[in-house]
Formats: structure tokens, sequence, C-alpha cells
């Protein structure tokens, strides 16, 4: 066990964070007009892998993680398409600013979940994870996110790609 987490989970864990992480950059990046082709490269392939192997932990009912998993993957088969396969033009550059910017917000939605469940000063104040102070910060973090999208779906015009 490695901080009380098996393997496993520290590596779903490690995928998560590096999502989050490469998945802030790619969406600033996008409300700044840039491509940022590998940081964006690097968040779809983290997000889709964090996605996937949620649903190989021990399966105890349909829990919101699974739910948020199986979001995550629709949107996610809007973005990757989007990106790789039409090559952000027309309508796509919209599709994909959107996409992206939601299964980020996913992962956020969930660490935030986590953070409230694991860290013993959050969990204290919402122990059951329905509390007002979990309520009140995933609200908050979802109008931030809306906003963010909304920035990133209007600012978001790079140059289009052609396959070569």
């Amino acid at each position: 066990m490695i901080f009380g987490m098996t393997p496993y989970t520290l590596f779903h864990v490690l995928l998560s964070l590096i999502g989050i992480f490469t998945g802030l950059i790619a969406l600033f990046g996008m409300i700044a007009g840039k491509r940022l082709d590998t940081w964006n490269g690097v968040f779809l392939v983290t997000t889709a892998l964090t996605s996937i192997t949620g649903f190989f932990f021990p399966f105890h009912g349909l829990t919101p993680g699974y739910i948020l998993g199986v979001l995550s993957l629709i949107v996610l088969a809007v973005a990757f398409p989007a990106r790789y396969t039409k090559h952000l033009a027309g309508r796509w550059r919209r599709a994909y600013a959107i996409t992206a910017s939601i299964a980020l917000y996913f992962n956020v939605f969930v660490l935030i979940a986590q953070l409230f469940m694991k860290v013993p000063a959050l969990h204290v104040l919402a122990p059951k994870g329905s509390e007002p102070p979990f309520l009140i910060s995933q609200v908050v973090v979802m109008a931030v996110f809306i906003v963010l999208t909304i920035a990133a779906a209007i600012k978001f015009h790079p140059d289009v790609v052609h396959a070569s």
C-alpha cells in the first residue's frame, strides 16, 4: 500500500490528477485561443483512462462515480473525433471546447467529492456528502466551469489543422 492506497488505486488517482492538471492548462489555452496540442492530447488520454480504470474497482452498486464515468466517456466520444478526425473545423471547434470542458469538470467534481470523503477536516464538514459545505463547493465549482466553458467556446479559434 502506498499512502494507504493499493497500487491500482494510486495509478487511477495519478491518471486523474494528470488529467485535471493538463485539462486546466488545455482549458486556459482554449480561452487564450491556443491549440496546445500536446497538453490537450495528454488531457484527453488520461481523462479517458481515468474513466475506464474507474470501472475496474469492486462494484458495490451504481454510484455517482460510475455515472460520471459513463457521462465522461460520452462527452469524450465527441471530443476525440472533434479534435482528431474533424480537426476542429467549423462547429467541431466549439463542440470540442464544450465537451473537453465538461469532461474536465466531471474529473474536478469527483476530486472534490473524494476530498470531502478522505480529508478529515473536510469530512467532518460533510460526512454524508450532502451537507451544505459540500453542496456549496460543488455549486461554486459548477458555476466557475460554466463561465470557463462559455469563454472557451467563444474564444477558441485556433488555426484549423488538416490531416497530412
